[in-house]
């Protein structure tokens, strides 16, 4: 139950500025009889309960509780139920009793046990510092069916020492057995934030012009803290939005407050607002250069039809694109926004805003790249798109060194492979997806104070691991923790590795605490994707290729990995094209990655293996397409075996982010005592101790 505090507790203190008391509340001074210790300032300020975590209270729906800690007295506000109940009294401390009137006949929390207090009477009570603890003692009569007698109450409130959480607990001689009574209470102005849903309808005559706006707003409310947070609906990429708002609810103890409308939104935010741009429903682009110019301006992007409900609210203009763009090539519109905007913006980050096409568009991260003053686009990264490509490459040749080219290329413009190869070539780095959601929320949440990352390791430093005649099966989820894979049945029940994004360490910390501090012992972490971000190490800058290596060694030291994945798709399409990696490249990770135990390489089956020191670079053997039949995969995996005989057999299975575990559990079952599904780190442990494989590597480099 209270899981989540003994977490805080490890925090660091901050302080506290003391708040007005309410009208009505009665205080309970406590004047302490030894000097303020640093730690005990974390106790000031207002608390309200987390009923969810909490013991029961009764009718009664909240408790509230207030501090004013001084050098030589605390003064507690103790508020049952809404002012129903309220504790008052001023005591000398350091031990020292002293007899306080009873104003209050019921017993709170057990308003419903027959027991009453004897109003006016006197109880005696003593408070005492126990380190960071205040610990208050009552004892007076109680007035019961039988008669009554004397009773004892031992109370102690304690903070966290970033003063984020307090655990309140009390005990009466009375009561003996059950469960400890302990209450679970947040900083009360602390951690406040809102929450809406949005719907699975992204179209331009649908709810698109709503929810553009609403992620537009989240760019403008978001930029100096957490203040909006988004649930997104089924259909979404990244399926685990409700899982990470409670996550933040419960233990990292957020309150969400929900609106409903846009309007509700708007009214509540409207002075953090500048002003409004006017995107064309008729030219999709112009939406795409109104987030430019909404993240410049810290304004937000509205179509025609919510013109009234803007000036309802009393805001201005910025601009007007309605009519400006018809007609025009996207080559066209990007180059106006160029000459007008491209001087005011980031050149650290740049959006991407591509995906889905047509009447479609999809502007999760728009909210992040609004708060980086990014430039937004989807312009082609093809060379038969002649205009479109160059100005590509002008802004890419424009971004300093390892920038982060955020979101994702357009689905009907070019390929995955074409878009990440050049970027790659100027030297920069991939953080997708278009659907990269809340990230201006998360950005600005920490790691809970002395939270490490810790990795689920199979391998214990020093031993050797011998295989025996066995096809070992390793398997890994694509994707970025598998998109919304994380949160589908299964998890925990087999050895299972997740390719971890590694940026969100800096980029959305407590996204990455929320995934570890979730994982099962079976949930193994792997560090991608070849490099700090998605990129092609083949079509990377020679030169610039130890310090990218460098950056990505740091991260996984950071996020406690010792395996690395790698991945190159530069060369003449997914498929087709050679997937294998060149001596040269090889060289450059092992020289630079000291600490990896192994590296994985491919996507789909790629023909890369090598083995320096008892490190193995072992490329996939098979990759699970989403429409894959059970049956017939098992029968792939099957065949595998009896075309590779020599055993040990190392067959690494790559497993799209739409299958979720339950249903990679159900291949393997089919496979048969030969097969032996293990964790990662001791497949690649395995595979250096018996190499099987025919070392192999691209001839020559491009």
């Amino acid at each position: 139950m209270m899981a989540a505090a003994r977490k805080l507790k490890t925090a660091t203190r901050t302080s506290f500025a003391r708040k007005k008391w309410f009208p009505g509340f009665a205080l309970l001074a406590l004047l302490a009889g030894s000097p303020l210790r640093a730690q005990d300032s974390s106790l000031n300020g207002r608390w309200t309960l987390v009923r969810e975590k909490s013991t029961d209270i009764d009718s009664y729906t909240s408790l509230a509780l207030e501090f004013e800690v001084k050098e030589d007295r605390v003064t507690i506000l103790q508020e049952w139920g809404a002012k129903k109940i309220v504790e008052q009294a001023t005591l000398l401390t350091g031990g020292r009793k002293q007899q306080v009137e009873i104003r209050h006949r019921l017993l709170p929390p057990n308003i419903f046990m027959g027991v009453k207090l004897p109003v006016g009477g006197k109880k005696e009570v003593s408070a005492e510092w126990q380190g960071a603890v205040l610990k208050v003692v009552e004892t007076y009569e109680i007035i019961s069916s039988q008669g009554g007698g004397p009773l004892r109450v031992e109370h102690f409130y304690e903070p966290d020492p970033a003063g984020n959480a307090l655990i309140y607990r009390w005990k009466r001689d009375t009561r003996v057995g059950g469960p400890e009574a302990r209450y679970l209470l947040r900083k009360a102005d602390r951690n406040q934030a809102y929450v809406m849903k949005m719907s699975d309808n992204w179209e331009i005559d649908g709810r698109l012009p709503e929810q553009a706006c609403l992620i537009s707003l989240q760019g403008v409310v978001n930029e100096e803290k957490s203040a909006l947070y988004f649930l997104y609906g089924e259909a979404w990429d990244y399926r685990f939005t409700p899982a990470v708002h409670e996550y933040l609810r419960d233990v990292r103890l957020y309150s969400f407050t929900p609106l409903g409308t846009l309007e509700q939104a708007l009214t509540l935010f409207r002075d953090r607002i500048r002003g409004y741009i006017v995107w064309d429903r008729n030219v999709r682009t112009s939406l795409i250069v109104a987030f430019t110019l909404a993240g410049l301006e810290k304004g937000i992007v509205v179509s025609e039809d919510l013109l009234p409900l803007v000036r309802k609210i009393g805001l201005q203009p910025i601009e007007d694109f309605r009519g400006k763009f018809s007609g025009q090539t996207d080559y066209e519109i990007y180059r106006w926004a160029y000459d007008r905007y491209w001087g005011r913006c980031s050149r650290d980050f740049i959006v991407w805003l591509g995906g889905e096409h047509g009447k479609v568009l999809k502007p999760g991260v728009a909210d992040f790249g609004m708060t980086r003053k990014a430039f937004f686009t989807d312009l082609s990264s093809k060379a038969s798109d002649v205009l479109e490509c160059e100005l590509t490459q002008k802004l890419f040749a424009d971004m300093k060194p390892l920038a982060l080219v955020m979101g994702w290329h357009s689905y009907k413009k070019d390929l995955e492979e074409t878009f990440v190869t050049l970027t790659s070539r100027f030297g920069l780095r991939m953080e997708g997806l278009h659907t990269l959601p809340n990230m201006s929320f998360m950005g600005h949440v920490p790691l809970t104070p002395g939270f490490r990352f810790r990795n689920n390791h199979t391998v214990k430093p020093g031993r050797t691991y011998v295989p025996e005649e066995k096809v070992y099966l390793t398997f890994i989820q694509t994707d970025c923790l598998g998109l919304g894979a994380w949160t589908r049945p299964g998890r925990g029940s087999i050895p299972y590795t997740w390719e971890v994004t590694m940026n969100w360490s800096w980029l959305a910390p407590a996204m990455l605490e929320y995934f570890y501090s979730q994982a099962t012992p079976n949930d193994y972490f792997l560090g991608a994707l070849s490099g700090p971000g998605y990129l092609y190490p083949k079509a990377f800058p020679k030169a610039m290729r130890p310090g990218m290596i460098s950056m990505a060694r740091e991260l996984m030291a950071k996020l406690d990995l010792n395996a690395f994945e790698i991945m190159d798709y530069s060369e003449e399409g997914t498929i087709e094209g050679p997937s294998e990696l060149t001596a040269e490249v090889i060289d450059q990770y092992y020289r630079g990655m000291p600490d990896a135990i192994g590296f994985i390489n491919g996507y789909r089956p790629s023909h890369t293996f090598a083995v320096r020191d008892k490190r193995p670079l072992i490329s996939y053997d098979y990759y699970l397409s989403p429409s894959r039949p059970e049956e017939d995969a098992a029968a792939d995996l099957k065949e595998l075996a009896r075309i590779n005989p020599r055993r040990p057999y190392f067959l690494a299975a790559h497993i799209r982010q739409s299958s979720d575990i339950t249903r990679v559990k159900s291949i393997y079952e089919r496979l048969g005592p030969e097969f032996q599904l293990v964790p990662l780190d001791l497949f690649l442990k395995m595979a250096g101790e018996k190499p099987t494989f025919a070392p192999r590597v691209q001839e020559g480099a491009r």
